[in-house]
């Protein structure tokens, strides 16, 4: 079974069935229930409902029309200025079928380049009469102040992990799947509010067994377990670095994590780590800042062990 599959198949179908975003839910089915609906800007982190929402709005609104009305593109596929001047204003000039408007769905439309973004702000302007836009990304800082101003902006958190535990809890009934209380705990940590990888996490585990707990969470996730972060953690805190180091560098190369898991794993442990809150708040601090080294495309190995030197450092 392809990886993915439970994420589309237990997919919300109506707005009603939305968890953990209850106060913007609200707000879209007020929109609904008023038959009106602006252009809307979706922001937020991975795999907390924005895709979900925006499909769901549009089958409680348009009901067994939904597909004639609804269009979703990927932005991060499809960048450039042509598919705004083509695929999209194609769409948009159609009219709408039992209904006043129809919907365009730009997903991770932060990846549109500036001249697509300006191409699409005038066909927003042109098309307001016929088509609604809802546009979603994970960076709103990067979509130009003229189509912010455009669009209610809906800011979408992580989800609580009481909602991930009932729609895991409901997956696991329907797929015959056990899931123990410390792999239910992995599967939270793990995922981090983001219901998406939690779902796809729990599939690729029930491949290979039935009954999942955290050993078998964490060997298919390929992420630091926290006893290994809190280890690692432990012998930088006492200055021993080169044994912190190459217990880090094993857990990387044989798991093969990104430096990106790596600080991820660190931030979630240092809040808790036996040191003075000034020193957690420098190292978060200096975390934040090897962070943006590796993703400017620093040497992910250098940059994790600069961090390392910095613990040692306090």
């Amino acid at each position: 079974m392809a990886i993915g599959i439970w994420t589309e198949k237990y997919r919300p179908e109506t707005l009603d069935d939305v968890v953990g975003q209850k106060n913007i839910v609200d707000k879209l089915k007020a929109f609904i229930k008023e038959k009106s609906l602006p252009h809307c800007l979706f922001t937020g982190s991975a795999g907390i409902g924005k895709t979900t929402s925006a499909i769901a709005l549009a089958k409680d609104l348009y009901g067994a029309n939904w597909k004639q009305n609804f269009m979703e593109t990927n932005a991060s596929d499809e960048r450039g200025i042509d598919v705004v001047r083509n695929k999209i204003k194609n769409f948009a000039r159609v009219k709408p079928l039992g209904s006043e408007f129809k919907i365009i769905f730009l997903d991770e439309c932060d990846a549109l380049t500036p001249p697509a973004q300006q191409a699409l702000r005038r066909t927003m302007e042109k098309y307001t009469a016929t088509t609604r836009f809802i546009l979603s990304c994970n960076y709103s800082s990067k979509i130009i102040p003229p189509i912010q101003s455009r669009c209610a902006i809906f800011r979408f958190g992580p989800i609580p992990d009481k909602d991930i535990i009932k729609r895991l809890e409901h997956i696991a009934k329907e797929e015959s799947v056990k899931i123990k209380d410390d792999g239910m705990d992995a599967l939270l940590t793990v995922s981090s509010g983001d219901m998406r990888q939690a779902t796809n996490l729990l599939q690729s585990v029930s491949i290979t067994s039935k009954s999942i707990g955290k050993d078998e969470v964490y060997t298919v996730a390929a992420s630091m377990r926290p006893e290994e972060v809190k280890k690692i953690l432990a012998l930088a805190l006492e200055k021993k670095f080169l044994d912190a180091r190459k217990i880090l560098a094993e857990l990387m190369l044989e798991r093969g994590l990104s430096g990106i898991d790596v600080i991820k794993a660190f931030h979630k442990e240092i809040l808790d780590a036996p040191i003075e809150e000034k020193q957690k708040a420098e190292l978060i601090d200096k975390l934040g800042e090897y962070e943006f080294r590796i993703v400017e495309g620093g040497s992910e190995d250098l940059q994790i062990e600069a961090f390392l030197a910095q613990i040692s450092a306090l």
